[in-house]
């Protein structure tokens, strides 16, 4: 996440203390690490819901900490925290024609209708 990544996408990085307590970095990434999580969490109960006022509640609930989460994304990004890296144009046509690849082998619906 911190490692200067040829091709990368990400800011100039806001120091941070280098102690052994947590800094506000270290306060950032243990809440988006646990956004996440309940984010995949929500995801899983929705899809088990049968009570349509449950699944309602679980989704507002839901949307609300997939809010958070964009939330402390952004603002670790905005604070060099977090990056990504950015792709080439053959990369990702290489990643298409093998996800495509793999579909018509693996399903033989797609794979008759491509024919």
């Amino acid at each position: 996440m911190n490692k200067n990544i040829p091709n990368g996408i990400k800011n100039p990085q806001t120091p941070v203390p280098k102690t052994p307590q947590m800094n506000d970095r270290d306060f950032l990434n243990d809440a988006l690490t646990t956004e996440k999580y309940l984010t995949s969490s929500y995801s899983v109960a929705l899809k088990e819901a049968s009570h349509e006022s449950l699944y309602r509640t679980i989704a507002s609930v839901c949307q609300e900490t997939e809010n958070c989460q964009r939330d402390l994304y952004n603002l670790m990004f905005k604070n060099g925290w977090y990056g990504f890296v950015k792709e080439s144009p053959q990369n990702i046509q290489q990643s298409v024609q093998q996800f495509s690849n793999y579909l018509q082998s693996q399903d033989p619906y797609i794979g008759n209708s491509i024919q």
